[in-house]
Order: structure tokens, then sequence, then C-alpha cells
């Protein structure tokens, strides 16, 4: 197991320095870029069953410890030390980093975007496999920075290089935000890391706060929120992500929206709550105000961009919502709860099956029609999918309403948990200001359901064209692709025991203080 979490975050690091190698004479086939194209599947179909073989093995009668652990003396001038290993907050996680990661590898080998070289492509889907997985799997303040910083190179050219229309500003865009949030929370960890002699995150969440004082857990949570909140992204810090997402080809929005949000929320639950619990009650109520207002701000935008005339992209629809979405992940770490903090985990990992599997949808949707524009698509010469691609506008109308709450479905449970959790909040938190921020979020569900069912009705159900146009309905490879994130969609929805029986004997020894 130690063996095999170290292998999960390095091999795809190797298997980016290999792929920008020249192929082996055996290997290049009739066409070399096939052949790097066919590595990425490879490296990344490797580290999707060791981390398959990964949550077999890993002890789930005991999920809040850590597990699979390395942790070997790197900087001893600084106590920065290699320390891996999981638990059942982390361990989701990074399953579903590798899953959509080798998802979107296979995507790519038989529609890769217009751009460069698939060496390169191939080599920074890889390194921004690593980084994520990385951040997910380190123990160490300073390696986590590393890793966090690690994913927004490979993201930046991506962007740049085999993005649409406008991909250069929204690539700078992106950067610039998460590089200035970034040197913001490099200051907050050093300041943890410095007052209380240690950068080991399982130690300082042991000590739960008790060696920091609480103007400085104030100063590290506003230092260290700051670059959380842009990454992941929480309103008004938010601009950055509908431009990057229009702009991304398809993969791109599908690991930014699926995995790279993940990563600032993550860090609020493992380093903020348990390692500066003071800091965080103070900030808590902000939080929830700044969530809510995220909620109804992304579903009013969403309902803005769906309406006729609005000339709103599909794309950049499903980016607002992301805002939204996140809003009750962010709900739910404020509440500082152990029913609020389960339902934005859950919430995490049902929007990267969702989110993902609608912006593969929308990609597929782009290619059929070279355009993502929703009048053009709903209008006399549009797509009316139910009639000229049943399958995928079925599928299409499936992603809608489980991203929308349905009950049965993963979205579910999590904005469920996630208000629960304000409509109870911790001891010391105003009850009448997080049952306001509860009836605000309750509000935004509504106005979810009202954009995602208007998007249905004129994508899927739009005026039939004067003259039919035939488009391919779903293919083989996407079939591939996208099944497992609709399976995985309904199992979260039916059986959500099987993820809230990993994070929560987690979760509630991280509320403790380390303590079972």
């Amino acid at each position: 197991m130690q063996f095999l979490l170290a292998f999960i975050v390095v091999v795809p690091l190797l298997g980016a320095v290999a792929a920008l190698l020249p192929a082996p004479p055996g290997l290049k086939g009739r066409n070399p870029d096939q052949a790097v194209l066919r590595h990425g599947v490879t490296v990344t179909g490797v580290i999707l069953i060791a981390a398959i073989v990964l949550a077999v093995g890993f002890d789930h009668d005991h999920p809040s410890k850590m597990q699979a652990t390395t942790d070997i003396s790197w900087i001893p001038a600084l106590d920065v030390r290699i320390h891996l290993g999981i638990d059942g907050i982390s361990l989701p996680l990074l399953v579903l980093t590798a899953l959509l990661t080798f998802l979107c590898a296979l995507h790519s080998y038989f529609k890769m975007p217009a751009g460069p070289s698939p060496k390169a492509f191939v080599a920074l889907i890889l390194v921004l496999e690593s980084g994520t997985l990385a951040t997910f799997a380190v123990l160490d303040l300073l390696l986590f920075f590393l890793a966090f910083e690690m994913v927004l190179i490979p993201m930046y050219f991506l962007i740049a290089r085999w993005g649409g229309a406008q991909k250069q500003a929204a690539a700078w865009k992106f950067i610039l935000y998460t590089l200035l949030g970034s040197v913001v929370m490099l200051l907050g960890l050093l300041l943890i890391g410095l007052k209380s002699g240690t950068f080991d995150m399982v130690a300082l969440a042991t000590d739960n706060g008790r060696g920091l004082t609480s103007s400085v857990q104030v100063i590290a949570v506003l230092a260290i929120g700051i670059g959380l909140a842009v990454k992941t992204p929480m309103w008004p810090l938010h601009s950055w992500l509908p431009d990057a997402h229009t702009a991304a080809p398809t993969v791109g929005s599908v690991l930014l929206a699926g995995v790279l949000l993940k990563m600032g929320t993550y860090g609020f639950v493992r380093i903020l709550l348990p390692i500066a619990p003071d800091g965080m009650h103070t900030f808590a109520p902000y939080l929830a105000a700044f969530a809510v207002a995220g909620i109804i701000y992304g579903s009013l935008a969403c309902l803005a961009l769906v309406r006729p005339g609005a000339k709103g992209d599909l794309k950049r629809l499903i980016a607002y919502s992301s805002v939204g979405h996140m809003g009750f992940v962010l709900l739910g770490i404020a509440s500082m709860t152990p029913t609020g903090v389960n339902g934005a985990l859950f919430a995490n990992i049902a929007h990267g099956l969702i989110t993902g599997l609608l912006f593969f949808l929308v990609g597929a949707v782009k290619d059929r029609y070279g355009t993502a524009d929703l009048d053009t698509l709903s209008g006399a010469t549009g797509a009316a999918l139910y009639g000229s691609a049943p399958r995928l506008g079925g599928l299409l109308a499936f992603t809608a309403i489980a991203s929308l709450g349905l009950p049965g479905l993963a979205g579910f449970w999590g904005e469920m948990l996630a208000l629960f959790g304000a409509f109870d909040p911790a001891d010391g938190l105003s009850r009448p200001a997080f049952l306001t921020f509860m009836s605000v979020a309750a509000f935004g569900t509504l106005l979810t359901a009202a954009y995602m069912l208007i998007l249905v009705r004129r994508v899927c159900m739009g005026a039939k064209p004067e003259v039919p146009r035939r488009i391919p309905d779903i293919q083989h490879h996407e079939f591939a692709a996208w099944t497992p994130l609709a399976a995985l969609t309904v199992l979260a929805g039916l059986w959500p025991a099987v993820l809230l029986g990993l994070t929560d004997p987690a979760v509630q020894k991280l509320l403790a203080g380390g303590k079972s």
C-alpha cells in the first residue's frame, strides 16, 4: 500500500517525460501522433487500476486512520518531509482524479483537440494528473503548496494552446488569479509552520490549534483562505472560471471542473478546519455569506444566459453553475459540523462526476454543430436533440436533472447535508444567521432547477429545423468514456453510504482534534 500510493503520485510524471521522448521503433506504429495518445491512455489506465487496487486494499474498518504512509526527511533545516498518506477524506478524491484523467485521455485518443503536437498535450495531462494526485496525498504544508501550484502551468498551456476563441486572454486570467491567490496562501502556510515549529499536517491537526494563538490563526485563515477560495472558486473571486471554461478544450474543462476546483475545498477541510479552528470559527459566518451569495449569483447568471436572445454559451452556463454548486460545498464547510463537512465532501465528488459528464456532453454537441451558442442550438436550425440524436439528448437531460439535485441521484445528498449543517451549525456560531444562509441557499436550489429545466427544454426539445439535420448519436468511444460517470452518479445517489461511510469517521476525527 505504501509503495502503491507513491507509485500513483510519481508514475504520471515519468509518463510525461516518456511522452516527450522519441518512441522506440516498435511502438511508433503507422501514426506517431496516435502512438503518443495511446501512451497517455496506457499510463492513465495504469494509474486508475492502481488507484482502484489502493481503494480495495484500504482498511475500510478504520477510514479515519492515515494509511499507505510514506515519511522521508527532505529539507531537515525546515523540517520539511516527503510525507504521503490517505484517509477516508482523500481516497475518494484520489480515485475521482484517476478516473476523470483516464476518461479524458481515452476521449482525446479518439477526438484530439485542434492544436500543436499531441506529445506536449499528453505530457501536460500527465503532469496535471501527478500534481492533482499529490495534492490529495501529501501531508506536509510546503509539499501541499508545491503540488497545489504544480497544476497551474499545465492547465495554462492546455487553455492557451488547445483552447478556442479568446484562449490567450482566458489563460492569462486563469494564471494571474490563481498565482496571486497562491502567493498570499504561501505566507499563511509559512506563518503556521514557523509559529508551530512543524509543517506536518497530521501533527498540526492533532494539536488542533493549541500551539497557535488566536490572532495567528485568524491571519493564517485569512491568507490561506484567499488562495483556496480563488481555486474553489468562491464568489467574488470566481471571474476567471467562466472565461477559462469557455475557452478550454473539452478535456480541459472536464479536469478543471471535475478535479482542480476540488483542491481548494479540500484545503479548507484538510488544513484550516483542524489546524486553525479558532480562525475558522471567526471567519465561518463570512465564508457562509460568500457561499450563499455565490449560489444565488451563479443561478441568476445561468438564468440570464439561458433565456432566448441572450446569446448564451452552453459551456459558460455550465461554468457559472459550478460557482453555485461549489457554494453549497463552502456552506457545508462553514457550518463546521460533521453533517455539513460530510455534505461538502459528498458534493465535491458529485460535482466532479456530474459536471465532468456535462462538459463531455457539451463538447460533443459543440463538435457536431460547430457552436455552443444556445440561441443557435435551440433556434430554427437548432438541435432538438431528442429528434436528431436521441441518446445524446437523453443523456444530456439525465445529467442536467442530476445537476439540479434530483433525489436518487448524486447531486441531491451533498446539497441536502450542507443545508442540514447550516440548520444546526457548530457551537458558538450564530444560528439565526446560519438559518438565513440555509433559507437563501434552499431558494438557490429552486433557481438551479429553473435554469436546468429551461436548458433541457431549449436544447433537447428545441424546434425542429425546416430541413432535418442528421448528426451522429453517441459513438462507441463516447459511450465508453461517459458510462462510468453516469453509472457512478446513480450509484452515489442510491447508495450514499458507500461514500459517507468513508468520510464520516475521518471528518469526526478531524473536527475532534485528531481523536477518533
